[in-house]
């Protein structure tokens, strides 16, 4: 029988569960774990029941699993192994029935934010780090879990505030896996910032959250940044890179404004968001590098940048016609709208939709225009026609919005060599 008494010293328990002393230490001041008695000379002494729990935590590692989960896991189910524990004889689940447990967890979240039910909300995100890394966690449950609401709230079946709820569950899950991840302040920063227009912040924030967890020092300023005193933030911090990301058009166009203000205080800018996997080009249009079209594989992107340290391109300044079209229909967008409104009064388009079309189409040809492409609106108009058409719009009002919006731009502005008329004039 083996001895329970606290008998071994921090070489022996390092050279018996591969830790190091350094890592040791750190886990007993961060987490409480393990608990060493002090000899009369200060020196730690462990126990058996230690060395098991340390070997017991180094298999959850093995699978994929956070040290901080893995403790809390330890404490939550209370788990004390005898002396004759063998560790590794616990079954280690098949990555196929990690998946099809998460699939339940990402429904059962999503059927709880639906029903404002925050208790069997977080009761699966539990669950669900109890099984799997802290990272699938984001991307298959609570990423997955907001991207089907936001498809329901597209085609009418979700309520805004079925979806806000939704969100704001997710920013607190986000902010204590952030809050539980120690910051390495003896490492480089990343200063993540979400662009004027841009209030979508969840994917920045799990990639803050992933790139800590990487040991790199993120500093994350949340959604609808001012750009104003943004060089003084940049020159206080002094990132390494910059990082920041869009799902809108309107977002778009805003972070290239943002990239130019980075650029100028040559520091490294990356970028991505789900509009650039959606409209082709449009990722050229940013003078900086694009991060990729998958979220799990963006960090490995951007310590890559940071290795590399590339230089990024340069801000294309806007053909002539774009530049006098932007600042026009800025100019004249009150009378614009006020003239759609009345226009479409005489067919009597119902008030809830015609405040959402202008709500998406105006600050998208605004964005088009920024961007330098009229034609970025293809998607846009696409996707608007559809979210009409979902709540209620007839396929003839839709196209009278078109017509009314075209009518009002060509008798507020000036006609000649207008991108916004050659536009309508084709789609």
């Amino acid at each position: 029988m083996k001895k329970k008494g606290p008998l071994y010293n921090i070489k022996m328990v390092s050279k018996e569960t591969g830790l190091t002393p350094a890592t040791l230490r750190a886990w007993e001041r961060r987490y409480g774990i393990p608990h060493p008695v002090r000899s009369s000379g200060g020196q730690r002494l462990y126990s058996d029941d230690d060395i098991l729990l340390l070997k017991w935590l180094v298999a959850r590692k093995k699978e994929g699993m956070s040290i901080s989960r893995a403790i809390s896991l330890w404490k939550t189910r209370e788990i004390h192994p005898s002396a004759e524990t063998n560790v590794s004889s616990e079954p280690v689940m098949s990555s196929e029935e990690n998946e099809q447990i998460l699939e339940n967890l990402y429904k059962v979240w999503s059927r709880a934010c639906l029903a404002f039910n925050e208790e069997e909300a977080n009761f699966a995100i539990n669950k669900a780090l109890d099984i799997s890394t802290p990272e699938l966690v984001c991307t298959q449950v609570i990423q997955k879990g907001l991207a089907g609401i936001g498809k329901g709230w597209y085609t009418g079946k979700v309520s805004v505030q079925q979806e806000h709820f939704a969100s704001a569950l997710a920013t607190r899950h986000l902010n204590k896996l952030m809050e539980s991840t120690p910051i390495p302040h003896d490492s480089d920063r990343i200063l993540l910032i979400c662009p004027p227009e841009e209030a979508h912040e969840l994917v920045l924030l799990m990639l803050s959250f992933f790139l800590r967890r990487r040991g790199w020092n993120s500093i994350f300023l949340g959604a609808n940044t001012p750009l104003e005193k943004l060089d003084s933030v940049i020159h206080s911090t002094m990132p390494k890179l910059v990082l920041s990301a869009a799902q809108t058009l309107p977002a778009a166009a805003s972070l290239l404004k943002l990239a130019g203000t980075v650029n100028k205080q040559s520091v490294l800018f990356a970028f991505g968001g789900g509009i650039f996997n959606d409209i082709k080009g449009l990722s050229q249009r940013i003078p900086g590098f694009f991060i990729g079209r998958n979220l799990e594989s963006a960090p490995r992107v951007i310590e890559l940048l940071l290795m590399q340290h590339p230089y990024s391109s340069e801000t294309q300044p806007l053909p002539i016609n774009y530049l006098n079209s932007l600042e026009g229909f800025k100019r004249h967008k009150g009378n614009i709208i006020n003239r759609i409104n009345q226009i479409l009064s005489l067919h009597s388009f119902p008030s809830f939709q015609l405040e959402l079309a202008n709500t998406h189409f105006i600050p998208g040809v605004i964005a088009a225009l920024s961007l330098g492409d009229i034609h970025f609106l293809d998607y846009l108009k696409k996707w608007l026609n559809g979210l009409l058409k979902n709540y209620g719009l007839s396929s003839s009002l839709i196209s009278q919005y078109y017509l009314a919006f075209q009518q009002a731009v060509q008798e507020q502005m000036d006609n000649k060599e207008n991108p916004i008329l050659e536009w309508l004039s084709i789609s």
